[in-house]
């Protein structure tokens, strides 16, 4: 737990059941709306910012919004992953190398939101934002465009801090449930989050694969059952069929090692190929 969640400082905490209701100015749960309106599901992509610059990196990710993606994913670059596979290790640590900056995200994201209609997000380990400090990295965020966070090393049971940041900034919560968690914690994931559950198709790290695991249909309706706002399924996602595989059931599909892959093999132009083949537009 936190400092504070273990002095009982805070209104929010998993340890007391309690946390913010969900934001009702959503970018992200109306873009999830949309698209179940639509009778499809969202199409999520994810690239690292600062690879192969800073630029090329917001130039792939506007190609990604005007190709066919509904909601970008932004990656923060950091030394120490534990949930990304070696093809977006090897591109976060060549933006590391590079120069790369926490100021260069936001800048990202600003440059982005103004460019495209998609809603962007942020994926972030945790140490990074407790660097910067919780409140003024959300307050930064927001600023920008941003919508929320992707946070695969913050459980709920430690996010006090967090759960009074995003709801005073007006940012959603995207935790991650794996096949592995019990109900228990399927019910304390689902209500500590908004926007969507981050539900991770397989175990072990990012990386495309020839099919996708059919336990992430029984994860996406157990998440359903403990009162989810959505569901999202990620990892291993890297063709149109996976999108229409996982699509059939899930709110929204999570693709990342193969775009990255089609950035460092063709730049951002092939970003917006693959994207729009991974959208059904060609």
């Amino acid at each position: 737990m936190s400092h504070i969640d273990f002095q009982d400082e805070t209104r929010y905490s998993a340890r007391k059941g309690s946390f913010p209701a969900p934001n009702p100015n959503s970018k992200l749960a109306a873009c999830l709306a949309e698209c179940k309106a639509e009778g499809r599901a969202a199409l999520i992509g994810y690239l690292p910012v600062g690879y192969p610059s800073v630029d090329e990196s917001i130039e792939a990710a506007i190609e990604m919004g005007k190709n066919g993606v509904d909601i970008i994913e932004l990656g923060l670059p950091y030394s120490d992953p534990v949930m990304d596979g070696p093809v977006i290790q090897r591109a976060t640590v060549e933006a590391i190398e590079k120069g790369f900056r926490t100021d260069d995200l936001f800048h990202a994201v600003r440059e982005i939101t103004a460019a495209t209609d998609a809603v962007v997000l942020v994926m972030t380990y945790w140490n990074p934002v407790l660097r910067r400090g919780v409140d003024r990295f959300a307050e930064e965020l927001a600023a920008a465009g941003g919508a929320g966070l992707i946070t695969p090393d913050l459980v709920p049971d430690e996010a006090a801090d967090w759960f009074e940041a995003s709801e005073k900034h007006g940012l959603d919560r995207i935790f991650l449930a794996a096949i592995s968690s019990s109900p228990e914690r399927l019910a304390l994931i689902s209500q500590a989050s908004s926007g969507f559950v981050y539900a991770v198709s397989v175990m072990g790290v990012t990386g495309a694969r020839s099919s996708v695991n059919t336990a992430a249909e029984t994860l996406v309706s157990d998440l359903r059952a403990a009162g989810a706002p959505a569901a999202c399924v990620g990892l291993g996602v890297s063709k149109r069929e996976h999108v229409e595989e996982i699509g059939a059931y899930a709110d929204g599909v999570i693709v990342g090692t193969a775009l990255v892959k089609a950035l460092a093999e063709g730049g951002p132009s092939a970003v917006g190929a693959l994207t729009r083949q991974l959208a059904g537009r060609e």
